[in-house]
């Protein structure tokens, strides 16, 4: 069974122009061409499913590719995921500290009694050098 892109959209609930990029982006291997058509194979909405599994688990363009083609075929899929899923959650991690810095931050408010930003400005560079001082 083949499908048209139309029919591999409806399935899968992607849009045709993202099906089209995930085969510019190697994600998707070409497909056969009928009268100049793309006719997926019956296993293309699989392949979708699984882009979009790794895509929801904060995967980029790269490290799908990666993970979907860029291993030896001696590779199980789960050992691949492991890998990638091991430096993604190190990235999360460190995104983690810099929100809660951030978070920390905004928090504190911002209790300056200055009537100019210059004022803080000054105030803060005074602060800076007497803790570095």
């Amino acid at each position: 069974m083949e499908l048209t892109i139309g029919r591999l959209a409806r399935l899968t609930g992607v849009p045709a122009s993202a099906l089209r990029y995930y085969e510019r982006a190697g994600l998707m291997p070409r497909p056969a061409r009928q009268s100049g058509q793309r006719r997926y194979a019956a296993n293309a909405p699989g392949r979708v499913r699984m882009i979009q599994l790794a895509r929801d688990a904060g995967f980029s363009i790269k490290e799908t590719r990666l993970f979907l083609s860029g291993f030896s075929e001696t590779v199980s899929p789960a050992a691949r995921w492991r890998a990638l899923a091991e430096r993604k959650l190190a990235e999360l991690e460190a995104q983690q500290a810099r929100i809660a810095s951030m978070q920390a931050l905004l928090r504190s408010g911002f209790h300056c009694r200055c009537l100019r930003i210059e004022d803080c400005e000054r105030a803060l560079l005074q602060h800076l050098s007497r803790q570095s001082g």
